[in-house]
């Protein structure tokens, strides 16, 4: 039996032959397509995602709630759950689990899939979840996904060159302007709009212009998601 603090691979090694059977099968190398990694995706995805947020939201206390979304979707995104599936020897296991040449999807298609190799990660979550419980996974998986939510923690308020990536797209670049500043030297408030042209985007506040043009980029972000 493995310990109550095991990591995620101690606790999938311990999880029985049948789900662990399902966690790494494709859709075309089963006979029934509910048989497959999917279904336990779907609980593993909820499971990561569930984990994730209450660390964030606990360590976080100061963050807003889109800050908190930003290192959410990245420490859970597709790449991440892939880089950690890797890190999982994911491949391998499904290198081992492939079925005889010329039934179903050949191995190497699907390892060149990022977007499959991370399905299989959360459902490998899924079968953890399925037969140790919330808690026990829970824990395994946080400390699976450190590095991951350590970079994107890293990067949370760099939302100045996520507008400015998004704008390039188009060829446009953005501009920060002072709307106002108010306040004594030690406790100043400054207003930044973020424009592109003549159009406005955003406008954030802030006790530097730093500050404040972050501000404006996430209000800019929020805008052209909307």
């Amino acid at each position: 039996m493995t310990s109550a603090t095991a990591t995620l691979a101690e606790l999938f090694a311990d999880t029985p032959e049948e789900l662990r059977w399902q966690a790494l099968s494709h859709s075309s190398w089963v006979d029934r397509r509910t048989d497959s990694y999917g279904r336990l995706a779907f609980v593993g995805d909820s499971v990561l995602g569930l984990s994730v947020a209450t660390l964030l939201f606990e360590e976080h206390p100061d963050a807003d709630i889109g800050e908190l979304t930003k290192i959410l979707n990245q420490a859970v995104s597709g790449r991440a759950c892939a880089e950690v599936g890797r890190e999982l020897e994911l491949p391998e296991m499904l290198s081992e689990r492939a079925p005889d040449e010329g039934d179903g999807l050949p191995v190497e298609t699907l390892l060149a899939s990022e977007r499959t190799l991370a399905s299989v990660c959360e459902a490998v979550i899924g079968a953890c979840y399925m037969e140790h419980g919330y808690e026990r996974t829970s824990v395994a998986v946080v400390e699976c996904f450190a590095e991951e939510i350590e970079q994107a923690t890293r990067e949370r308020l760099d939302f100045k060159s996520e507008l400015q990536e998004r704008l390039a797209r188009d060829g446009e670049t953005v501009q920060y302007e002072v709307a106002s500043e108010a306040g004594p030297p030690h406790d100043r408030r400054f207003e930044i709009r973020a424009t592109v042209g003549d159009d406005e985007l955003g406008v954030g506040s802030g006790r530097s212009k730093k500050e404040a043009e972050q501000a404006a980029a996430q209000r800019a972000l929020d805008k052209l998601r909307a």
